[in-house]
């Protein structure tokens, strides 16, 4: 058994498949999800309302993962300034696109990782990038 790290199976497995340029969607519990066979594989880790929080699911993964940019929805400033400081703080280079081009991105999304967050907007889609 794994003893440190995501211990979550899906979600392990699915990260050690990703590659440079990959994306990566960690989503709220409300985000529409692409659906067919062609579309980004999901892991929903979302129990109930709140669980697990967007911010958490975020700082596991930046601990398994080298990110070389991300994108954000420019709504999240004013509907969820939280999410808005937490994402500025973690990444200066933080491209903003309008909610519905979110959308339209996360469609080319390699994965999706679904959260318990229940606050507006708190979407980021992190581009994969190589430690070396």
């Amino acid at each position: 058994m794994k003893k440190s790290g995501i211990l979550n199976r899906h979600l392990a497995g699915a990260l050690a498949l990703l590659g440079h340029t990959d994306t990566v969607v960690v989503c709220d519990a409300g985000l529409p999800i692409p659906e067919g066979p062609h579309g980004p594989h999901v892991v929903d880790l979302a129990f109930r309302a709140g669980v697990p929080r967007f911010s958490e699911v975020l700082s596991g993964l930046l601990d398994e993962l080298e990110v070389e940019g991300a994108t954000a929805a420019a709504e999240v400033k004013d509907r969820n300034p939280e999410a808005a400081a937490m994402l500025d703080g973690l990444f200066p280079s933080l491209e903003l696109v309008s909610h519905e081009e979110l959308k339209v991105r996360t469609r080319r999304a390699r994965l999706i990782v679904r959260t318990g967050e229940v606050r507006p907007y708190a979407n980021v889609l992190l581009h994969c990038g190589v430690p070396f």
